[in-house]
């Protein structure tokens, strides 16, 4: 009964995730304001605003692998195909539903080319880029798929921790500097990195780790809080720095995640976050638990659907004429209500998805 009610109560990986999805909805109606032409000083809030932001995948993979094992006894996982049906259910169902709405119903928003032939779409369908957020499913259904080597993995961790970390961290340094030199020449013909499990391989790993250790990891945390807020200010100006080196016009690709900055970045984004569900736990804060519980469940699928949503309300904004001379007001607004539309369109589908089931049952 204690397991079963812990499951209920929002957790670290909860918490990345809802802080992920809000992140990401910026990013998005960052990526379209840009469009509109701005001038250098709204460039500059724009990449301000986007380096903030970015830590949105790396949350997200560290949130999925810390909640996956944190539902289940230390070092008793339940057998694959079980794993494979929730999965099934709860991520691949709804990425094949929204990939297709985005194909079918919005081509325009599709990324590099548009298709023109069966088989161009179905690469379009299994790539990520039928919109510009979907490179992430292809990439994180990959650790899904992929999960008993992370329960393999977080067991050797348990006789061999600074082994696993380490070599964690030094083989993803590597892989920076694959992606460095694969990319040095042209950053487009190498986007399809950004949709291999490697290139976020170290946030998957931490995440089963920060739980298997959670004993040792969360006390860290909350011991070197305040040095953990310096060390994200100072990581925040760097990327900022790296940015305005590239000059005007502001380019969101000449923000990757894969650079040393960012990495830094996300860990420590995700080291806060862990911080203020661990705080909110100590202080008993029951009604916050409970909300980003229930966020957390509907993350993923208003995370699918919300480019869709944006796409219309942004025209509704232009056709308000305040883009020219408040643009930083329309991006807010812009922001909140794709935002609120997003989660309220997921838990709507769920309801109603829920009563035709009981109904087809009857």
């Amino acid at each position: 009964m204690h397991q079963e009610n812990s499951i209920r109560i929002a957790d670290i990986g909860d918490y990345l995730k809802v802080f992920a999805f809000f992140a990401v909805v910026l990013q998005s109606v960052l990526a379209f304001a840009l469009k509109t032409w701005p001038n250098h000083l709204h460039q500059i809030i724009i990449g301000i605003l986007y380096n903030l932001a970015k830590y949105t995948a790396p949350a997200f993979i560290f949130g999925i692998l810390y909640t996956s094992l944190r539902t289940q006894p230390r070092n008793q996982f339940h057998p694959y195909r079980y794993h494979l049906h929730g999965a099934w259910q709860n991520l691949f169902v709804p990425t094949l539903w929204w990939t297709g709405i985005y194909l079918l119903v919005l081509p325009q928003v599709q990324q590099h080319h548009h298709y023109h032939s069966g088989f161009s779409f179905l690469w379009q369908f299994i790539n990520g880029n039928a919109a510009s957020h979907l490179w992430y499913n292809t990439m994180m259904l990959q650790f899904i798929i992929l999960m008993p080597f992370f329960w393999w993995l977080t067991k050797l961790a348990v006789s061999h921790p600074s082994l696993v970390t380490i070599s964690t961290a030094l083989f993803y340094l590597f892989w920076l500097g694959i992606y460095q030199v694969a990319t040095k020449q042209s950053l487009a013909h190498w986007y399809l990195l950004d949709r291999v499990c490697l290139s976020f391989i170290i946030y998957g790993i931490y995440g089963g780790l920060a739980w298997q250790f959670a004993f040792r990891v969360n006390p860290w945390l909350i011991k070197w809080r305040k040095g953990l807020i310096l060390a994200t200010t100072l990581v925040f100006l760097w990327t900022n720095w790296e940015l305005s080196r590239f000059g005007f016009p502001i380019r969101l690709t000449n923000a990757p995640y894969y650079k040393v900055s960012m990495t830094c970045y996300s860990l420590l984004i995700i080291a806060l976050v862990a911080n203020l569900n661990l705080w909110q736990t100590q202080h008993q804060q029951d009604r916050s638990l409970t909300c980003f519980h229930w966020l957390a469940t509907f993350a993923y699928r208003a995370f699918l659907s919300h480019v869709f949503w944006l796409y219309f309300i942004w025209q509704g904004i232009l056709h308000l004429k305040i883009i020219a001379n408040h643009l930083i007001l329309a991006i807010i607004l812009t922001w909140l209500i794709t935002w609120t539309w997003s989660y309220l369109s997921a838990y709507l589908i769920h309801l109603g998805w829920t009563k035709f089931k009981t109904s087809m049952n009857d």
